[in-house]
């Protein structure tokens, strides 16, 4: 120990002292992060702090000392005993994804399901990574704004969150303060300047009261330890939105904390608070006999004195305040040796439940969102019809608490009664009310169930996607199948050529994409666009198309098109075919015009191909850079007066213009045939054309013309 800094030293003497855990451990853990000067000695301290905070044990804080050296490569941990490397392995693979977190999606929901994978297999690892983040925080306080930006938004979505559902006060407090003081510094300041504003008076005014108080339990027998409670800007703000106040409005600024040995004296204490001062209605809230989700329990009241000044009064025992502090971090599972405790199991087994796999699988968002419900501080407590305690996000309906007792109870219901009254499967529940749900003997949600007026819940909603996934797959394979094949049509791309993108959008076969696309998780235009993508890089794979054979093939671009095996050679979009970028595209040499570019599948190549084969090249598209490509589009209709104006005022919509325009009767009586000549930048301008024209009234078929 006395190759460490004196006040190292003096930290793990106090360690040992306080929670008796060996410290050797952590003596060759904080030998190795010195001399591997990552961090500094202050840096290093304050870590400990945090975990010694937190009552970690000790292979717990050497976890959170090396983690440092997890960004190394060359960090060797085979020193350490096995349970650390592990802990090491586990937070290794949190960050190294959480590195990569952006604003996209599916990137937010799958750091999370590491986190709660973590959590369910060692809560210790999450409370690493919630210091990690924590000092990630303090030490962006000179990083760049997007640096700062980025930071809070991670804490805001999924770190803050947890530590609230974990009730580890300690550590979330300061996560939402500083995560808030990033994402609106505005309002922060404006905040804290108002707290700053007559302090002095403020402080005077809790000072007596806390006298007076404790003078009162005294004089009643009570051995209580009164105190001040610290009120944080981010708590501040939330209220202030919540409901609709000004900072002068608000109750708790002026706040004060008793802490009792017995759960009894707590209510006593709350009877003599009432006595002496009056209650403000409204601003009692009993977490004693109703726990927050987080096991949180206190009892909270708001008093005002003679002259109107009011203060808010948190009373708990000493076991309640231990465990708002510190959450699952005062739990027996950071101490060795201790026994289970069945609050802890639930708490975790909660977590867990969210990572369910099955047909109750949460899609990205829906992660999120039941995440969010999850964690969030608005609980409502509803009763069942045998009296058990049902804990939901506030907003939640009857839907939800049906889907929340059982899946096929959701699937099944047809009504409810709240508190003996019947009403409708949108009412919104309000703690203390009785809830009971009336059945049917089939299975039959509705689909107007997935608006959030009936479910509010996004694991609710969930349910009843996958329930409709399952039970309408024929329907949604023939409606995806019609409506794909209809767009492949018309834009002439290949069916042939689908298995390429069955990955990019999750799909196991043709069948299943087609499906999703009926179920609407996917557009038609998203999967033709992703093919037609797709297709234009591929090589040509028919026989009559031969490959060049030379194995150093050089790439050069003329105008925008990339020519392999040749230099700069003059070229031009065969007139035929008219291919636009994205379509899968052919070279042809000819004798006098340079290479003629070609869709692989226009007739004109396919013939001159069995030919000349020589003269077939392989190209690919280039950088188009804002480049227009002619194209034909042919349309059928029934004739009417404002047809043309129709038509037009669509193209127009689409910025695109028209080079040449033909009409003509077509073989029907009374329909009309239109070629159309466009230029058009890409692809998806082509598709969303002729969706468009499709929608038109008497349009009977809009599609590209192939010559």
């Amino acid at each position: 120990m006395s190759q460490l800094p004196a006040k190292i030293q003096n930290w793990l003497r106090n360690y040992e002292a306080e929670f008796g855990h060996s410290v050797a451990v952590c003596q060759q853990a904080l030998k190795v992060v010195l001399e591997s000067n990552l961090e500094s000695q202050s840096a290093v301290l304050e870590r400990l702090e945090l975990m010694s905070l937190l009552s970690a044990d000790e292979t717990t804080v050497c976890c959170a000392v090396l983690s440092p050296l997890l960004t190394q490569p060359e960090a060797d941990f085979s020193a350490f005993p096995e349970s650390v490397k592990q802990q090491l392995d586990q937070l290794q693979t949190l960050q190294t994804y959480e590195a990569a977190v952006d604003a996209d999606t599916a990137k937010r929901a799958e750091s999370l399901r590491r986190l709660l994978l973590a959590l369910a297999h060692d809560v210790r690892v999450v409370l690493v990574a919630l210091v990690n983040q924590l000092l990630a925080l303090r030490r962006a306080m000179d990083a760049g704004q997007s640096v700062q930006r980025k930071l809070a938004e991670e804490t805001r979505l999924i770190h803050a969150p947890l530590a609230n559902r974990l009730g580890i006060w300690q550590i979330k407090w300061e996560l939402e303060d500083l995560a808030f003081r990033f994402a609106e510094p505005e309002v922060y300041n404006r905040i804290s300047r108002l707290l700053a504003e007559r302090r002095s008076e403020r402080e005077a005014f809790i000072a007596q009261f806390m006298d007076d108080l404790d003078g009162h339990l005294k004089s009643a027998g009570i051995n209580a330890q009164v105190t001040g409670r610290p009120k944080h800007i981010f708590s501040i703000w939330r209220k202030m939105q919540r409901k609709n106040l000004g900072f002068d409005e608000l109750f708790d600024i002026r706040a004060v904390r008793v802490l009792v040995d017995e759960v009894h004296e707590c209510y006593s204490v709350l009877g003599l608070a009432h006595m002496h001062w009056t209650p403000v209605p409204g601003e009692f809230d009993d977490y004693i006999r109703l726990p927050k989700g987080n096991n949180y329990q206190s009892l909270h009241t708001a008093v005002a004195d003679g002259q109107g000044r009011v203060v808010e009064v948190q009373i708990r025992t000493h076991q309640m305040h231990e465990h708002a502090e510190l959450g699952v971090a005062a739990h027996w599972r950071y101490k060795e040796g201790g026994a289970g405790d069945d609050s802890f199991e639930r708490k975790i087994l909660v977590m867990r439940q969210l990572l369910e796999a099955g047909e109750d699988a949460l899609d990205d968002q829906s992660l999120l969102d039941s995440f969010h419900n999850l964690t969030t501080d608005d609980r409502i407590y509803v009763l069942t019809p045998r009296g058990e305690v049902m804990d939901m996000a506030q907003g939640s309906t009857v839907l939800d608490f049906a889907y929340q007792v059982h899946t096929n109870v959701g699937h099944r219901c047809r009504g409810a009664k709240v508190n003996g009254r019947i009403v409708p499967l949108t009412h919104k529940l309000k703690t203390g009310e009785k809830a009971e749900i009336l059945t049917g003997k089939e299975l039959r949600p509705s689909r107007d169930w997935l608006n959030k007026e009936y479910l509010h819940n996004a694991r609710s909603r969930n349910k009843v996607r996958q329930w409709f996934r399952q039970a309408d797959y024929e329907q949604n394979l023939r409606a995806g199948k019609e409506a794909l094949e209809a767009e492949l049509a018309r834009t002439g791309l290949d069916s042939s050529d689908l298995p390429a993108v069955f990955k990019q959008f999750h799909a196991k076969d043709s069948d299943g994409l087609m499906a999703m696309i009926g179920a609407g998780e996917f557009t038609t235009i998203q999967v033709a666009s992703a093919l037609a993508r797709h297709t234009g890089s591929l090589q040509n794979q028919q026989n009559i198309l031969v490959r060049r054979r030379s194995q150093q093939q050089r790439k050069q671009k003329s105008g925008s098109i990339q020519i392999e095996g040749v230099g700069n050679l003059l070229h031009q979009i065969a007139k035929c075919c008219q291919p636009l970028p994205g379509d899968p595209i052919t070279g042809y040499i000819t004798q006098t015009r340079g290479v003629s570019i070609h869709r692989q599948d226009c007739p004109s190549v396919l013939r001159l191909a069995q030919q000349s084969p020589d003269r077939v090249m392989l190209v690919n598209w280039g950088n188009q850079g804002g480049n227009e490509y002619l194209v034909n589009v042919e349309i059928l209709a029934y004739d009417r007066k404002t047809l043309l104006k129709d038509i037009s005022a669509v193209i127009a919509g689409l910025d695109l213009s028209v080079a040449d325009m033909h009409t003509s009767d077509a073989r029907d009586e009374g329909v009309r045939k239109m070629q159309l000549t466009l230029r058009v930048r890409e692809y998806s301008q082509l598709s969303e054309l002729l969706s468009k024209l499709q929608a038109i009234p008497n349009i009977i078929k809009a599609s590209r013309l192939k010559l």
